[in-house]
């Protein structure tokens, strides 16, 4: 019988492949910078593409082994604010979610974000708008009611000596392509930032 490569043998599969392109041992000699300006390519040096695209490959064929295999794209993550500790799953960034990680994600996301409510107590919220690029402060029955029409949740926190940002991402749809807007509109986040009073988000 075939062995079934788990998930963290596939993250380390990754990661292995990922080092070999960036020392370019893979190259995809077919990848080209822009199709349609052939006067780019000439420009631009087309190791770097070649490096990235060789990654892509492979990524998408570990994508493709998850779901024929049906194995896990989640990872256990712990975060601990003020003596409170959350246990929640995150889909590796390498990694795509299978619909049983998506069915679990959803299971946890009104625990994340119940510690985040939590936690961020009497902080100041902000809305990351414009593609991440600006912030508008809101309020927490805004948030209430962006959770609502998202279905799962992540947390991570920013924090100095004197400094302490959590931001809660609110998402729905393949993780893997809503961080970036990839996806959209099948995949997408909003990010939520609490800061202390009068601060501003650094990230």
């Amino acid at each position: 019988m075939k062995k079934i490569h788990n998930t963290q043998e596939l993250i380390k599969i990754l990661e292995s492949e990922r080092q070999a392109c960036l020392s370019g041992k893979r190259l995809n000699l077919s990848a080209t910078i822009s199709e349609f300006n052939p006067v780019i390519d000439k420009i631009l040096k087309p190791e770097p593409i070649q490096k990235f695209a060789a990654y892509q490959d492979f990524q998408g064929m570990i994508h493709r082994y998850q779901i024929e295999h049906q194995v896990s794209g989640l990872v256990w993550h712990s975060l601990t604010i003020e003596e409170k500790t959350l246990k929640y799953p995150v889909v590796d960034e390498r990694l795509i979610a299978i619909p049983q990680d998506l069915a679990i994600l959803r299971e946890f996301k009104d625990a994340a974000i119940a510690f985040w409510q939590q936690v961020t107590e009497g902080m100041d919220l902000y809305l990351m708008v414009n593609y991440g690029k600006d912030c508008r402060q809101i309020l927490p029955t805004e948030v209430k009611a962006i959770a609502q029409r998202t279905e799962w949740a992540s947390l991570c926190r920013w924090e100095k000596s004197d400094f302490l940002e959590i931001v809660l991402q609110l998402g729905w749809g393949q993780p893997a392509h809503a961080a970036h807007r990839r996806g959209w509109p099948d995949a997408g986040s909003e990010y939520i930032h609490a800061v202390k009073p009068n601060r501003r988000p650094i990230c």
